[in-house]
C-alpha cells in the first residue's frame, strides 16, 4: 500500500531512543529493588545471577555484579547486533545498574512473596518492554533473548526471554535453599514476560480503514491533506447491485480514527466505512521492517 513520506526529527528520534531506555530501566530497577530482591526473588537474566552470587560470595551489590558480568555479553551483541543496539544498550546496562544502586536506598515495603512477586513481575516487564520498544537491551539474556528472536521469529520477545531465564530461576531455589523461590520466581518471569509483550506488541496497535464511497477522489483528498496519510484504491463490485465501487485503503494512527470519521461524514455522509484494528503496520510513515521485535 503506498503511503507519504513524512520527514522526522532526527532530535525526536534520538529523544525518545534515550527516554526509553532511562525511563524503561528505571522502572525494571525499582521493581526489583522494592518487591523483588527483598523476598530474594528475581526475574532471571544477569541481575539474577548477581542477586545470587551476592548472596553466596557475601560481596559487592546487585548493579555492580550485574555491570561486569555484562561485558562478554555486550561484546556478543555487538558483534551479532549492531552499533546502534550496542550503544544503546549499554546505556540501558549503565543506567539499570545506577537505579539498582539508587533505589536500594529506598524504604522498602512489606509485602508477601507472592505480591512481591506479581508486583515486581509487572514492573520488571513494563520497564524491560519499553527499553526494547527503543530497540536496545539492558543487556544480559535480553541480548541473548534478541539473537533467539532473529532465529525464531514466531515468538515473542517475552517468551523467549521465559525460556532462557528458566534456569537462572532454578537455581535461585538451589541457592537459597527453598524451592518455593523458584515457584514465585516463575510467577514473576510468568507476569513479565506477559507485561513485556504487552509493552512491545500492543502499544503498536494502528487502524486500518475500509471505505466503500461513489466520492473517491474527495474522500482521498480529504484523508491526505488532513489525516496527512496515504490512500489505496482498491476496485469492488456491489454483491447484490452488481454496481462497480471504489474502496478506499488507509492505515492511520488510533488517535485519528475520530478525525477520519468526521472528514468521511463531510466528505461523503452515505459512504460505508469497516474499521479494524492492525498490529505492527510496517512502512513509509510507520514503523520500519524488522527483524528484532
Amino acid at each position: 500500500m503506498e503511503q507519504l513520506r513524512y520527514p522526522r526529527s532526527r532530535a525526536w528520534k534520538m529523544i525518545r531512543f534515550l527516554g526509553l531506555i532511562l525511563l524503561g530501566s528505571a522502572i525494571f530497577s525499582l521493581g526489583f529493588d522494592l518487591f523483588l530482591e527483598p523476598n530474594q526473588l528475581n526475574t532471571g537474566g544477569v541481575t539474577g545471577i548477581a542477586m545470587i552470587l551476592v548472596h553466596v560470595l557475601k560481596w559487592s551489590s546487585v548493579g555492580k555484579l550485574a555491570a561486569i558480568l555484562n561485558v562478554p555479553l555486550f561484546l556478543l551483541g555487538y558483534h551479532h547486533m549492531g552499533r546502534k543496539f550496542f550503544f544503546g544498550s549499554l546505556l540501558g546496562m549503565l543506567s539499570s545498574s545506577f537505579f539498582l544502586e539508587l533505589f536500594s536506598h529506598l524504604p522498602i515495603p512489606e509485602t508477601e512473596p507472592l505480591l512481591g512477586a506479581l508486583y515486581g513481575g509487572v514492573l520488571a516487564g513494563a520497564g524491560l518492554g519499553l527499553v526494547f520498544l527503543s530497540g536496545a537491551s539492558t543487556g544480559g539474556t535480553d541480548i541473548i533473548s534478541r539473537l533467539l528472536k532473529k532465529r525464531f521469529r514466531g515468538f515473542g520477545l517475552g517468551k523467549l526471554t521465559l525460556a532462557v531465564d528458566l534456569v537462572v530461576v532454578t537455581l535461585t531455589g538451589v541457592v537459597f535453599k527453598d524451592f518455593s523461590k523458584t515457584l514465585y520466581c516463575v510467577i514473576t518471569l510468568y507476569v513479565s514476560s506477559l507485561v513485556l509483550d504487552g509493552v512491545i506488541y500492543n502499544l503498536d496497535y494502528s487502524t486500518v480503514a475500509l471505505i466503500i464511497t461513489d466520492r473517491q477522489a474527495e474522500v482521498s483528498k480529504a484523508i491526505e491533506v488532513g489525516l496527512e496519510r496515504g490512500v489505496t484504491v482498491l476496485q469492488g463490485r456491489g454483491g447484490y447491485t452488481g454496481k462497480e465501487k471504489s474502496v478506499l485503503l488507509s492505515a492511520i494512527r488510533r488517535r485519528q480514527v475520530p478525525e477520519l470519521k468526521d472528514l468521511v461524514r463531510d466528505t461523503d455522509p452515505d459512504a460505508f466505512m469497516i474499521l479494524q484494528e492492525a498490529h505492527q503496520v510496517l512502512g513509509n510513515g510507520f514503523k520500519r521492517y524488522s527483524d528484532e521485535l
